[in-house]
This record gives structure tokens, sequence and C-alpha cells, in this order.
């Protein structure tokens, strides 16, 4: 009895409290995902050359201690985070690194799984980083514009180099090349949450009314016509259409998220119409991107044999349901491509519908959670960064399957975790680590709670 009245007596839970830390499911999780990228690391190699891959035992100790330290970090740094965001990602990265070693194994003269190793190392370093120095996710609103200018000065650096398969998106140099645009996303979901949080209530309010639609005065309207006008040079300048429809459609979901007007969507997706008809008509390479897509065998029937896309088509439809076994498939024979903007294609043939099928509800699963933790948030900034960065994976797994399926034309972009790229690889997990942080916040006891306000810059008011 008296322990009943001791527990009755207990204070109810603060409005905004969630369920304790579970940094114990979260070691679990990452148990698992180091299992079972080193069980698929040794599948491959024996379905390929018949023996043990060489190395698996430093494989395995060098993902195990890259999970550890990241543990750790979130354990000590941020305890009321999200126990399935770092597992999935870890996850999602190792099964990228048996594909490309599995690749490897049959490419001989174009490895690519080490060096994708040593950036997915760096990559958890930097999650590490962002983990421990980000105490409070409300402080990045102070360097808004800072970001708005790095982010356009790195999406033009690339510009002034040679162009790399026909676009200019690569930044080569002493014999180092990554991609700029791939951080500047990052920058770019910064920039618009501190701007949206602030306008919200002009985006969503003001303006003159004719019949059902409001119209926006010229102050409010002009930094959404800019964003267009950016993303519609990146696709000129640079030949890229998924960076282009990365940077719009991230503007656009934020842009909802902020006002809650479905109008926004309508108009988003009228300008990206636009804009991709202009480009894709007039820009030779886009336009050959688009004659690829409507006719993929096109090249067949000209007796050049199967372009990248058929044989990415034919690949998915070799793997079937359950696939062709992993090891067992012949995906290498969509070329140099085959590693980064086609390796959902090695999965679709070797692991087959059931096993795209298990990769796409992991990235699931992963924005979801970083959709959750912004809904937990009480502070508007906080609110748009999680669904702004979250969307940014939401949106490249949609170009990016999309172009390899014939949903859409090819975009030349790079599957989060799973493909070649150490650019991406890095950025991804600066996102992870900061979708991390945006958890733990949310996540704290008293999060309900209204948290102070940051002032913010004179122009973003």
């Amino acid at each position: 009895m008296t322990a009943l009245t001791a527990k009755a007596a207990r204070p109810a839970p603060p409005p905004g409290q969630s369920h304790p830390p579970r940094r114990g499911i979260e070691l679990a999780l990452l148990a698992g995902a180091v299992l079972l990228s080193l069980l698929g690391h040794l599948y491959a190699g024996l379905a390929t050359t018949g023996h043990l891959p060489p190395g698996s035992g430093r494989y395995a100790a060098g993902l195990a201690a890259a999970a550890l330290l990241a543990h750790l970090a979130v354990r000590l740094c941020a305890p009321y985070a999200d126990p399935l965001v770092l597992p999935i990602a870890l996850l999602l990265n190792g099964l990228g690194l048996v594909l490309i070693r599995r690749l490897d194994l049959t490419t001989p003269g174009h490895a690519a799984a080490d060096s994708q190793l040593l950036w997915s190392a760096l990559g958890v370093v930097l999650f590490v980083v962002v983990v421990v120095a980000l105490r409070d996710h409300r402080v990045l609103q102070r360097y808004a514009y800072l970001s708005m200018t790095t982010a356009l000065v790195l999406m033009l650096v690339p510009v002034c180099f040679p162009a790399v398969n026909g676009a200019h998106i690569w930044v080569r140099f002493a014999g180092l090349s990554f991609q700029p645009g791939e951080f500047a996303k990052i920058l770019l979901a910064l920039f618009f949450a501190t701007y949206l949080a602030a306008n919200r209530t002009a985006l969503a309010l003001t303006g003159r009314r004719i019949g059902k639609l409001r119209l926006l005065p010229g102050r409010v309207l002009a930094p959404i016509l800019a964003v267009w006008l950016l993303s519609v040079g990146v696709l000129v300048l640079e030949r890229d259409l998924g960076t282009s429809l990365l940077f719009f459609g991230l503007f656009v979901i934020m842009l909802f998220a902020a006002t809650g007007r479905i109008g926004w969507i309508a108009v988003g997706l009228l300008l990206a119409g636009l804009g991709a008809y202009a480009v894709g008509t007039f820009e030779p390479h886009v336009h050959g991107r688009v004659e690829d897509w409507l006719n993929p065998f096109a090249s067949i029937e000209r007796g050049e044999g199967p372009g990248q896309l058929a044989q990415s088509l034919f690949a998915f439809g070799a793997g079937g349901v359950l696939g062709a076994g992993l090891g067992h498939g012949r995906s290498f024979l969509i070329g140099f491509a085959a590693k980064s903007d086609f390796i959902l294609a090695t999965a679709g043939e070797e692991l087959g519908l059931a096993g795209v099928g298990a990769l796409l509800a992991l990235y699931a699963l992963l924005v979801a959670r970083g959709f959750r933790a912004g809904l937990a948030l009480r502070d508007p900034f906080g609110r748009l960064l999680a669904t702004g960065l979250a969307s940014i994976l939401a949106l490249q797994v949609f170009v990016i399957a999309g172009g390899v399926t014939g949903l859409i034309p090819l975009t030349g972009m790079a599957m989060p975790f799973l493909a070649q790229g150490g650019s991406s690889v890095v950025t991804n997990w600066i996102i992870v680590a900061l979708l991390v942080r945006l958890g733990d916040s949310a996540g704290r006891p008293g999060a309900g709670d209204a948290p102070p306000t940051l002032r913010l810059p004179e122009a973003a008011r």
C-alpha cells in the first residue's frame, strides 16, 4: 500500500517529455547493423571468389569502432536522441560498402571500397564533432546569411572547372575531387529554416485576395522567385538536373511546412515544371537525358548496344522478387556509374524486389524519424530545420531511385550512404548528426515548454 501511494504521489511528467533515454536499444541495434554488414561482406566475397575476402577482420573492427565511437558521443552528449537514427545510418553505410566491395571484385582495375571506407570514417568523425560541439541547435540561426553566401559560392565554384560526364558539379584539385553542392544543401536548409521561421506569418496571412487566391506582397514574394531563379541557374550553368530539383523541392516543402498552405505545393510544381521544360528543351546535355528517359532502348535499336539506363532496367528485371543472390549479378555491365549513380540497380538484381523494398523502408524510417523530431520541437526554427534535413534525404532517394528505374530522367546524384561518393557520405553523416541533436532537444524533459527566442539578424525579420 505504501509503495502504491508513493507511486501515485509522483508528479506527472511535463507535457513535452518523451520516453526516457534508450541508449541500450541503440547499442543493440548498432551491433546488429555491424553484424549484418559483416555477413554481407563475407558472403559477397565467398560468392564471387570462392574464399573469404582478405582483411575481413580489419573491416569488422573498423566498423565496430566507428559504431562504438558514434554511440559514445550520443550517449554522453545527446542522451535523449532518437535511438533509431544512428543505427539506420550505420546500416545503410555498411550495406553500401558491401555493394561497392562486391562490384570491386568484378572490376579490379577500378577499386573504390577502400576510398569509400576512408570517407565513411571521416563522416563518422564529423558526426561526433557535430554532436559534441553543437549543444543548442538554435545557435545556428546566427549564421543564416553567412550560410546562404557560402552555399552560393559552393554552387558557383564547379562552373570554373571542366565538366565531368557532361555536368559541372565536380571540383578536382591535386588528385582529389569533391562535389561542393553536397555541402551547399545543408547550408541552404539552414538559411531556409531561418528565413521561413521569421516570415511564416507574412507568408501565410498577408497579401491581397482575388477570390480564393492570395497574392503576396513583393517583399515576401521576391525571395521565393530568387530561389526559383537560383535552381534554374544551377540547371543551366551546371547541367545538373538532380541538384536543381533538390534545391527547389527543399524550399517548397519547407515553405509548405512553415505556412500550411497547400497552394505553395501547386505553385512549386508549376515553377519547377516550367524551368525543367525550358532547360530540358534548349540545353543539350539535359535534353539528352530527357531523350534517354523517353526511349531508354533507342541505342539498342540503332545497333549501339544498351545504354546505362537500359542496363539498369535489365538488372532490375533479372532480379525478380528475391534476387540472383549477392555476388551473382552482372550489374557491373552498367559501367563506370555502377558504384555511384546506379548502385541501386546492383541491389535490385542481387537482392531483388524484397531487398530494394527493405532498403527503401530503411530510408523511409530515417526520414520519418527526422519529421518526428521536427513535430516534437516547439521552436519554429528547429521544427523547420528538422523538416528540411529529413526532406533532403527523402528528395535524394526519390530523385535517384526514380532515375535508375525510369520513373524520371536520370540526375547523376548519389544514393545517400549507399553509393560511392566521398562528399555525399560525409554530408549525409553531418545531416544525421544534426537530426540526432534535434531529436535530443525534442526528447529532453520540458521540451514542450516554449524555448527562449534567439535574436535574429535584422534582415531576417
